[in-house]
C-alpha cells in the first residue's frame, strides 16, 4: 500500500509540474508585463502569499494596485523591492526594523542621485520643455485617478 501512495504522489507531482510548465508558457514572466498577481509573485520570489501580505503591512513602499476585484496586482517595482527585502531578511540577517531602515536609506540615496541628474540636465537647458510636458501629463493622469 505504501508503494501505491508513492506512485500516486509521484504521478501527482508530474502532473503538477506539467501544469505549471503549461501555465508559464501561457503567461510568460517578462519585463513587458505591467502587473503580476500574488500567486505569480509568490512563485517568482519563493515566498508564500501570507508573507507577502504581511510585508505589505510592514513595508509601506510595497503598494500593490487593488482594482475593482480587490485582487492584489504587483508592479515590476514591487517585485524588485520584495526581492531586495527578502535578501536583506533571509541572506543578510537584518531584522524587519533594520530592513525598513536600509530600504529607506536606499530610497533617499536614489532620490539624491535623481536630483543630481535633473540638476545636470537643467544646466543644459534643453530638456526643460520636455520635463514641463511630462509634468502636465502626470498631473492629468493623477486627476483621472482621483
Amino acid at each position: 500500500m505504501n508503494e501505491l501512495r508513492v506512485t500516486y504522489s509521484d504521478r501527482g507531482e508530474k502532473i503538477l509540474a506539467r501544469m505549471l510548465k503549461h501555465q508559464e508558457e501561457d503567461h510568460p514572466i517578462s519585463s513587458e508585463r505591467l502587473y503580476y498577481r500574488i500567486g505569480e509573485v509568490s512563485r517568482l520570489t519563493g515566498l508564500k502569499p501570507h508573507v507577502l501580505r504581511y510585508w505589505e503591512s510592514e513595508f509601506k513602499v510595497i503598494k500593490p494596485y487593488k482594482g475593482g476585484s480587490l485582487q492584489r496586482l504587483y508592479r515590476k517595482k514591487d517585485l524588485d523591492l520584495i526581492l531586495k527585502i527578502k535578501k536583506l531578511l533571509y541572506e543578510d540577517g537584518f531584522t524587519i526594523a533594520g530592513a525598513k531602515k536600509k530600504i529607506r536609506d536606499l530610497e533617499k540615496e536614489e532620490n539624491r542621485q535623481m536630483k543630481l541628474k535633473l540638476l545636470e540636465k537643467r544646466s543644459n537647458g534643453g530638456d526643460r520643455e520636455l520635463l514641463a510636458a511630462i509634468r502636465e501629463e502626470l498631473k492629468g493622469i493623477r486627476r483621472m485617478l482621483e
